[in-house]
């Protein structure tokens, strides 16, 4: 089967958007992008150049960087999937704790940010055959993507999730703590001026608090399946 199609997913922090897109990129041989790990990326580049921190935030200092902000994805055969490199250092690790997490939303408001990524995720699903998740990928990356996904579910059952994740890589943190962090994030993402978190009018949404991983990838995979038929 020649024919390829994107697959855009969007949805609210932690409802395993990433997890879907991983299946789904696999399944089909297709491209994988985590748009999130690239905001998570400049958030940590921000991070390391003292650009913010939790009473302050460089805004003018960071869009000067840009230019200096290389980023790229690695496929790493032993994960099975693609690691995030900031200017050829894997950040991978790096990108995926809760400090972390705790800036990229104030940093994805920033619309100089928002046009550079977006600039490159278009290029990189110029040929189609890719599955990109994020927060605007079917309204503004991919507005004409042929399968469109929304994602939700409760702040609570995230949360859980997360601090679950979060906890098995030793991190320290409280179950508190983290669903501040969702709801927070939640919060900026959907009152942010540039690119608000929003369900595309043609995208199909899925509410996975009870669904399992499987259950959720055979869901989409017989939409993709109907598509491609």
């Amino acid at each position: 089967m020649n024919k390829k199609i994107t697959i855009a997913i969007d949805g609210f922090s932690s409802t395993g958007k990433s997890t879907l897109a991983k299946q789904l990129a696999k399944h089909l041989g297709y491209v994988y992008v985590d748009t999130g790990a690239m905001y998570r990326a400049v958030a940590y580049f921000a991070m390391k150049n003292e650009f913010i921190s939790i009473d302050h935030f460089d805004k003018f200092s960071l869009v000067n960087s840009l230019p200096n902000i290389k980023l790229h994805f690695q496929f790493n055969p032993e994960l099975g999937f693609a690691e995030m490199y900031l200017n050829n250092e894997n950040i991978e690790k790096q990108i995926r704790t809760l400090e972390v997490s705790n800036f990229v939303s104030k940093v994805a408001e920033v619309s100089e940010v928002r046009a550079k990524l977006v600039e490159q995720q278009q290029e990189m699903g110029k040929n189609k055959g890719i599955v990109m998740d994020g927060r605007d990928i079917a309204s503004v990356v991919f507005p004409n993507a042929e399968l469109k996904i929304f994602m939700t579910a409760s702040a609570q059952t995230r949360a859980q999730r997360r601090y679950e994740e979060l906890q098995q890589k030793g991190d320290l943190v409280t179950f508190e703590e983290v669903l501040k962090n969702v709801e927070e994030r939640d919060y900026i993402d959907t009152h942010r001026k540039d690119s608000p978190l929003l369900k595309d009018k043609n995208a199909i949404e899925i509410d996975n608090s009870y669904l399992s991983r499987e259950d959720q990838f055979d869901k989409v995979l017989n939409l993709v399946t109907t598509i491609l038929e």
